[in-house]
C-alpha cells in the first residue's frame, strides 16, 4: 500500500510518540497539511501553533530543549531548511541542542505548489551543519521507525518527509539502523545506492536491468549524515560502477556525499539521477519526475552506460 511519509509521521504522533511526556510538537501553521495536527488530539497541552513565523518557532523549540523537553518542529522543507536556516544554525545545531525537526513536502512531488515550494535543496543545507543528522527514509515504516530513532537520540535532526504516497518496501519487522545504509537488493554489475522516494525507483531499475542480463546491487541510504561510508566504498568495490539517486539537487546531496567518500577512499565511476542544477516547477508529480529524469528508464540509461 502507498502511504506518504508525513502520514505516517502524524500517526506516529497520535498513536506512539504523545505517550512520552517530554515529547512537545510545534508547528507554523500548516499542521493540517504536516500531519501534526494529530498530535494536539491527544496531547493539546504539548502541542503549539507558533503561526506563520518559523524562524521564531526554531528557537522556540531551542529555548523548550534547554528545559529537557524533546521538541519535534514541523514545517514544510522549503521553511524549515530555507526561511528559518539561521536560527537552525545558531540556535540548534551550534550548542548541540535536542531538537527534532521533521520537515514535509520535501523535493519535486510537492507537485502543483511548484518551484518557490519545491525544496531541492535542503539535504545539503542541512547535512553542512555540524551536530546535524540527515534522514530522509524510503516509506512509510522507515519513516515511523527513522523518528523513534530520532527521539532516543540526542542531539539536532532533520527528518525529511514527503506529501505524495511512496510503495511499501519495508515489512512490519523492519528494524531502523542509526546511520547504517541497507542492501536491498545484491550484485555485482553496478551499485545503484538511493534515498527516499528514488529507493522505490532503482528497485524497479534492477529488476528491468536483470532482463538484460545486468544484476545491481540496490542500497538504500537513509541517512545521509552520517553517512555510511564503509557500505559506500564496499559497493563501489564490487560493482566498480555507481548510480546515485535522488530527489534533490545532485549539488549537495546524496550524490555529492557518496562522491566525496569514494574520492578520497575508492575513486569510482558515477553517474547521478537528480535535479541538474535547476529550479521545479508546478505540475503533477508523476509529470515534473518524468521531465527531470527521477525515472526508472533514468536509472536504466546511466546503469548500462
Amino acid at each position: 500500500m502507498a502511504t506518504a511519509t508525513r502520514a505516517a509521521y502524524g500517526k506516529l504522533l497520535e498513536t506512539e510518540l504523545f505517550k512520552n511526556p517530554d515529547i512537545v510538537v510545534l508547528d507554523a501553521d500548516l499542521g493540517n497539511a504536516t500531519k501534526s495536527i494529530s498530535f494536539k488530539k491527544v496531547a493539546p497541552e504539548r502541542y503549539f501553533d507558533m503561526g506563520i513565523s518559523e524562524a521564531d518557532m526554531m528557537g522556540t523549540a531551542a529555548g523548550l530543549a534547554t528545559c529537557g523537553k524533546i521538541p519535534i518542529a514541523s514545517t514544510f522543507a522549503i521553511f524549515a531548511a530555507g526561511r528559518a536556516f539561521e536560527q537552525v544554525r545558531n540556535s540548534i545545531c551550534y550548542p548541540r541542542l535536542n531538537v527534532k525537526i521533521a520537515a514535509t513536502h520535501a523535493g519535486l512531488t510537492v507537485g502543483e505548489d511548484g518551484g518557490s515550494h519545491q525544496a531541492i535543496e535542503d539535504i545539503s543545507l542541512m547535512r553542512s551543519l555540524p551536530n546535524m543528522t540527515v534522514i530522509n527514509p524510503a516509506d512509510a515504516k522507515e519513516a515511523e521507525e527513522a523518528l523513534k530513532a530520532a527521539v532516543e537520540y540526542y542531539g539536532p535532526a532533520y527528518i525529511r518527509l514527503g506529501r505524495a504516497p511512496v510503495p511499501d518496501i519495508h515489512d512490519a519487522q523492519y528494524k531502523f539502523k542509526w546511520g547504517k545504509g541497507e542492501v536491498l537488493q545484491d550484485g555485482a554489475d553496478v551499485a545503484l545506492i538511493a534515498t527516499g522516494i528514488m529507493v522505490a525507483k532503482a528497485l524497479d531499475a534492477a529488476k528491468e536491468l536483470a532482463k538484460d542480463g545486468v544484476h545491481a546491487r540496490v542500497v538504500n541510504i537513509h541517512t545521509i549524515k552520517p553517512l555510511d561510508e564503509a557500505l559506500i566504498v564496499e559497493s563501489a568495490k564490487k560493482a566498480g560502477h555507481v548510480v546515485t539517486c535522488e530527489e534533490h539537487s545532485i549539488i549537495g546531496g546524496l550524490g555529492s556525499a557518496v562522491s566525496e567518500t569514494l574520492a578520497k577512499n575508492c575513486p569510482t565511476r558515477q553517474a547521478f539521477i537528480g535535479i541538474q542544477d535547476a529550479f521545479g516547477e508546478s505540475g503533477k508529480p508523476d509529470e515534473l519526475l518524468e521531465k527531470y529524469g527521477l525515472t526508472v528508464e533514468a536509472i536504466v540509461k546511466a546503469a548500462k552506460a
